[in-house]
């Protein structure tokens, strides 16, 4: 049987309650509904610095060789929920959508776990601290 986001099982003698995303769930989370830009390997668009044709910058990879890594966990978490264009403000045009009402915080979380899990060490220590810099 299978058992969905939040689920409440009976078990013997009382409920057993699951995390409403497994962090397992992360890497297929990424797959469904950033890969399609970002890649399924995290590598971003081609010349990712250029503008393209439209203006605005491809898809930034989410590995190592990015920029990711540079900001906090409450910046990464406004940029899925709002689009870049809206945290970045001050007439910033972005291809990337905000997933507010899509993804809920628990599967924008799991997401960021299973980026941040393919990180280098180094990257993953960098981030951790300019996330706890940050207040978080």
């Amino acid at each position: 049987m299978a058992v969905g986001a939040g689920a409440v099982a009976l078990a013997a003698g009382g409920l057993l309650l699951w995390p409403s995303v497994p962090e397992a769930d992360g890497r297929a989370l990424y797959l469904d509904n950033c890969a399609s830009c970002h890649g399924a390997a995290l590598e971003g668009q081609p010349d990712w610095r250029r503008p393209g044709p439209s203006g605005r910058l491809p898809a930034p990879p989410h590995d190592a060789s990015g920029h990711t890594w540079h900001h906090p966990d409450r910046v990464l978490r406004e940029i899925v929920r709002r689009g870049s264009a809206a945290v970045v403000g001050q007439g910033y045009e972005s291809d990337m959508p905000g997933f507010e009402g899509i993804l809920t915080d628990a599967e924008i979380d799991a997401i960021l776990d299973y980026i941040k899990s393919t990180w280098p060490d180094r990257e993953r220590s960098f981030q951790s601290r300019v996330t706890e810099a940050d207040g978080g």
